[in-house]
């Protein structure tokens, strides 16, 4: 894939040439949470330019890791899915996360705070078995953050969906939770709990208090979560 690759027959120095090249770890990270489509995956990787993801894209393709598939109705419609070698690629991608989350020491993953990819990957990990009949709308309120990114929404419907808004969508809030960006991204690295955030009030919860009271079960947390830290 590269023009000045390792130059070694070894199996690690190929797939490295594959799997290292910038941004396509994390690439694939996403493709492996099931992401499918260009926009989808831009928010999984916010900081990656377009034109990158599009380059990244197509060396996966031609490496046999994905297979673009356009909807006949609209050329627009594209979706990048997985092939077997791709799949094959997920206990590569969870290896290099669970390590992660085990050496890499506490501080310098949250010197890296982003709060869009935070809210994206809980709607994306978000357990929502709250036995709701009805529609429940959780507000996060970053009060650290600027007016512009402080506001976000998990929308669960009743059907287990979950939308993810940063627009004030107009319903009846059912829980608001105000933290700060830091605290709420270490509860969901699973490097402390919603309790501790509570004791602390760092973390404050208001409105139903089935759902604050369940916050820890139903929170969309990292995979790696369960992982304890050796360092």
């Amino acid at each position: 894939m590269t023009q000045t690759g390792y130059k070694q027959f070894c199996p690690v120095a190929m797939a490295a040439e594959i799997l290292c090249t910038r941004w396509t770890m994390v690439l694939l990270r996403e493709l492996v949470a099931g992401s499918t489509r260009f926009n989808d995956l831009r928010r999984g990787v916010p900081r990656m330019s377009s034109a990158l993801l599009s380059k990244r894209l197509k060396e996966l393709e031609a490496a046999g890791i994905i297979t673009r598939q356009v909807s006949p109705s609209s050329k627009q419609d594209v979706e990048y899915t997985l092939t077997e070698a791709g799949r094959d690629v997920r206990s590569v991608v969870e290896s290099v996360g669970l390590w992660g989350q085990r050496w890499v020491e506490t501080k310098p993953s949250l010197d890296n705070l982003d709060v869009g990819l935070l809210m994206w990957d809980m709607r994306r990990n978000l357990k929502p078995d709250l036995d709701a009949k009805a529609r429940k709308v959780i507000e996060f309120d970053y009060c650290d953050l600027p007016a512009s990114q402080k506001h976000w929404w998990l929308i669960i419907e009743p059907d287990g969906s979950v939308d993810l808004c940063s627009v004030d969508p107009g319903f009846e809030i059912d829980l608001m939770v105000t933290v700060d960006l830091r605290t709420m991204t270490s509860i969901w690295m699973g490097l402390s709990k919603v309790s501790d955030a509570l004791a602390d009030q760092s973390l404050n919860l208001d409105g139903e208090s089935a759902l604050a009271q369940s916050m820890q079960k139903w929170l969309g947390l990292s995979p790696f979560a369960p992982e304890p830290k050796r360092v």
